[in-house]
């Protein structure tokens, strides 16, 4: 019997064949361009084609949403009737930004173009731009279908939201994600070749248990060279020893180098505001001191910098003071 989660991998896989098709056809049109006159090549037709192309594997992505919300639906016991049906030609013929397909995939062109200006090889060019527009057309086929899908799902009332469902290999940003709730007019955010998919859901914010993978049994199957790879070894070494996962990942978006002690160490931003973890953590700390008043609120202004795991380890000079230090800085309860 088919559950959630294996139509949400089914879903992902006929994407991807929709993706890989366009791809394939990118690359041939791709040949066909004149090196000695790129941009008249790409005026002359070849331009046209390429966001036909796009526009039509636009189409067929967007055209899987509603089968695909039905299915999860029907399999979750949910409510059949639908209040709207996605319109899969509103999701086709223009870029994600909302500019012309073909002026987005021109900038392969310019990148080719910049690298031959830049004295890199001719072939070598080719390559850097065709990588750039195989990038662009993948992301706005995946895109078409993950905004279709979202249309459906808001068009589907006994839908509440969806769980993000992580296909390995993932980065650490979408492995930090991995069985997240979202509500159903919650966007889905995603960085380029990102490979997360939309999970719709009858129930919401109730942690039912669908087979979906969470990121801490996500670091657990991976190997301690693919943990230390994909999370920096001393990011990997911190969530051995206990640390939140959220936590270290999240830290290093906003690291810094901090003059401290009569040293220069790493730090992060990450969770330093009024509401953020390490900043509330730290008042509770100096409350409890009575090194400030209980009633400072907001008044209250952080007197050290937030360590990074990497930094905690190399001053530590013992486990036991490695751990005090990643509870102290928040990565470990």
């Amino acid at each position: 019997m088919a559950t959630a989660r294996r139509l949400a991998l089914r879903h992902y896989r006929r994407q991807q064949r929709i993706t890989r098709l366009t791809a394939n056809q990118i690359q041939e049109l791709w040949r066909l361009l004149d090196v000695s006159d790129l941009t008249g090549s790409w005026k002359a037709g070849i331009g046209r084609r390429m966001a036909q192309v796009v526009a039509a594997g636009q189409l067929a992505s967007a055209g899987l949403a509603d089968d695909y919300v039905d299915e999860v639906a029907d399999v979750e016991g949910g409510d059949p009737e639908r209040a709207g049906a996605v319109r899969p030609s509103a999701f086709a013929g223009f870029a994600a930004d909302g500019r012309a397909l073909d002026s987005l995939l021109y900038l392969s062109v310019i990148t080719t173009k910049q690298a031959i200006g830049g004295g890199l090889d001719t072939q070598d060019a080719l390559m850097r731009g065709l990588r750039q527009a195989l990038t662009l057309s993948s992301s706005e086929v995946t895109q078409a279908g993950r905004g279709a899908v979202g249309a459906s799902m808001a068009g589907k009332r006994t839908i509440q939201g969806y769980v993000r469902v992580v296909n390995p290999p993932a980065c650490a940003r979408c492995i930090v994600l991995a069985g997240k709730e979202y509500g159903w007019n919650t966007g889905f955010q995603r960085h380029p070749k990102c490979d997360c998919v939309h999970l719709p859901t009858t129930l919401i914010a109730r942690r039912q248990y669908r087979g979906y993978i969470d990121p801490q049994s996500y670091f657990g199957n991976l190997s301690r060279a693919e943990q230390d790879r994909i999370f920096t070894a001393a990011g990997a070494r911190a969530i051995r020893e206990g640390a939140d996962i959220g936590q270290v990942v999240n830290a290093r978006r906003g690291m810094y180098t901090s003059t401290t002690y009569g040293r220069t160490l790493r730090a992060t931003r990450e969770g330093t505001t009024t509401r953020g973890h390490f900043y509330r953590q730290e008042r509770a700390r100096d409350i409890a001191r009575g090194r400030v008043p209980a009633n400072i609120g907001r008044q209250y202004r952080l007197t050290s910098p937030r360590l990074m795991p990497e930094e905690i380890f190399e001053l530590a000079e013992s486990r036991d003071e490695a751990i005090a230090m990643l509870r102290r800085f928040g990565y470990l309860t």
